[in-house]
């Protein structure tokens, strides 16, 4: 019996965000596929483009600067608006709430734009003293997640003396700053020292997000386990850490219907056979994989169900607080992970991975696993299954690998 009109409930769901929908029951496309580009630009053409909102005549630079950012259609209006009204306001105006404001807006739409991000980084110096250690992980939050490390000199110096000054009295901030420095390769010995050390781990170990904080020192771990060859502080216990991504990111799984996972993954097994990959497999200290094979000395490839998919952690090569530059391993079986580098997993422009992704990247490949990326261009250049079979064999046999009969 269908509801009327305006009976609670009777609205249809709404579709998932970056997808359009022809109607009830009609397929969804992802905003950013070839089709809805194709018609995007056939709409640019034909009609003229709408004037962005206009803002009060009698504000600010800097109070425009914050209506602009706080509109939820600013994302349409051209980035060079922000830089003007950026560029325009006065160093007073420029307040702690309007920076973290840009901060957010940058993370949040993986908008890698340059002047913008050193603009923040200035900010941070120049305020170093007015600011607490819960407004710097917001001002800092979009370097790490966009891949990006600014230009001005003081940056981490600043970032130092805060995290020395402030440590005790935030702890989650702390780490969440930590975090984004680990994005950026740029551990600070002395701050490690301290959140590593027994009285700030007892510290945090009873308060609401103490898992989430043991994670992200487990994270921080093992940054120093592989990257850190002079870091001779304490670690953290091994009955505190636990896995970092244990399970695809949240951003995966609410893209699914958009990934090329489910086809690569029907490539591979028609390619290959279910016995010979694995898919979702979270290899310790915790990074989960899109596909992982294993892989004679010979190049043939190999049942997973007859080896042991991952490989040792710490790496055997690299004892407890050395790096592990050439991992190297007894195991004569070599383990292949292929990379799904989905449009979502870059920067707005397409071409730089946001720093989660090239930290997982980075470990896995200091852990010992060769790395086949897979990105997003070439994945959607394909049509259909047969050609994305081809393009599988071809990836596959570039790095010498066999199988079928010939290749056991």
């Amino acid at each position: 019996m269908r509801r009327p009109r305006g009976e609670p409930g009777s609205r249809a769901p709404r579709p998932t965000e970056g997808a359009t929908c022809a109607g009830p029951g009609e397929p969804c496309f992802p905003s950013d596929g070839p089709l809805m580009c194709a018609l995007e630009q056939e709409r640019r053409f034909r009609l003229p483009p709408k004037p962005p909102p206009t803002l009060q005549p009698g504000l600010r630079s800097g109070q425009r600067l914050e209506a602009a950012l706080s509109c939820p259609r600013f994302l349409r209006r051209p980035q060079q608006h922000l830089i003007r009204s950026l560029a325009e306001a006065r160093p007073e105006e420029l307040t702690p709430h309007v920076m973290v404001l840009l901060a957010q807006h940058l993370a949040r739409h993986r908008l890698r734009e340059p002047q913008l991000l050193e603009a923040i980084a200035h900010f941070l110096v120049v305020q170093e003293a007015q600011l607490s250690s819960k407004v710097v992980q917001k001002l800092v939050l979009p370097f790490g997640r966009l891949n990006y490390l600014p230009l001005e000199q003081q940056f981490m110096p600043c970032l130092e003396r805060i995290l020395a000054r402030e440590a005790g009295v935030a702890p989650l901030a702390t780490v969440n700053i930590l975090m984004s420095l680990c994005q950026l390769r740029c551990l600070p010995f002395r701050a490690l020292h301290f959140v590593f050390s027994p009285s700030f781990i007892n510290h945090v170990s009873g308060t609401p997000h103490a898992l989430i904080v043991r994670r992200y020192l487990s994270l921080l771990d093992t940054a120093v386990e592989l990257e850190l060859p002079g870091y001779r502080g304490p670690r953290l216990p091994r009955r505190q850490q636990v896995p970092i991504f244990p399970q695809p990111l949240i951003t995966d799984r609410a893209r699914c219907k958009y990934s090329h996972k489910d086809i690569v993954a029907e490539g591979l097994r028609q390619l290959l056979g279910e016995e010979k990959y694995r898919q979702d497999l979270t290899v310790p200290p915790g990074y989960c994989t899109d596909f992982l094979l294993c892989v004679s000395s010979s190049g043939a490839v190999l049942p997973v169900r007859t080896q042991d998919p991952f490989l040792p952690y710490p790496p055997r090569s690299c004892p407890q607080g050395q790096a592990a530059s050439q991992p190297t391993t007894h195991d004569p079986a070599q383990r292949v992970v292929l990379m799904l580098r989905e449009r979502w997993h870059f920067c707005r422009d397409g071409r730089v991975l946001l720093g989660s992704r090239a930290l997982r990247e980075r470990h896995l490949g200091l852990l010992g696993y060769q790395l086949l990326p897979l990105p997003f261009e070439e994945l959607e250049s394909q049509r259909g299954l047969p050609q994305l079979k081809s393009y599988l064999r071809q990836k596959l046999q570039a790095l010498g690998l066999r199988w079928g009969p010939e290749g056991g």
